[in-house]
């Protein structure tokens, strides 16, 4: 397991309930109501907050490597994001996909911005080899 060598944020929050329960920010900055994925509920499910915190890491990871090899990223830049909560026997398991899009960017370059955010992100770090990761470019 790789240690940190030094923390820059540490998120923190309270939650209750599980998946019927809610969970808010020690900051104050999010406070949300959680359901099940069976969209019986009026709240939100952790795969949704899964994508959406894992897409916009992504999309920070693609602005980082742009600016490292100087590419002017489009104002649209966007990521739709999804996040599969299944089964394999017995076992609960998540696969995702990942849609990136950036406009008027060439194919070979945009692919080689999504290559080196791939390994710059830390969701993807974190679930690399743990789950089926799907990026491709819309």
């Amino acid at each position: 397991m790789t240690q940190l060598d030094k923390v820059l944020y540490t998120a923190k929050t309270h939650t209750t309930g599980g998946r019927d329960g809610e969970s808010r920010a020690s900051d104050g900055h999010l406070e949300v109501k959680l359901t099940r994925p069976d969209g019986q509920g009026n709240g939100t499910n952790p795969e949704q907050l899964f994508a959406a915190g894992w897409s916009a890491c992504f999309l920070s990871a693609i602005e980082l490597a742009a600016a490292r090899k100087k590419v002017v990223l489009p104002a649209d830049r966007a990521i739709d994001a999804e996040v599969d909560l299944g089964t394999n026997g017995n076992d609960f398991q998540l696969q995702a996909w990942l849609k990136v899009s950036l406009p008027g960017i060439e194919h070979e370059v945009a692919q080689t911005l999504v290559d080196a955010a791939h390994q710059i992100c830390p969701y993807s770090r974190a679930t690399r080899g743990n789950i089926d990761v799907k990026i491709t470019l819309a």
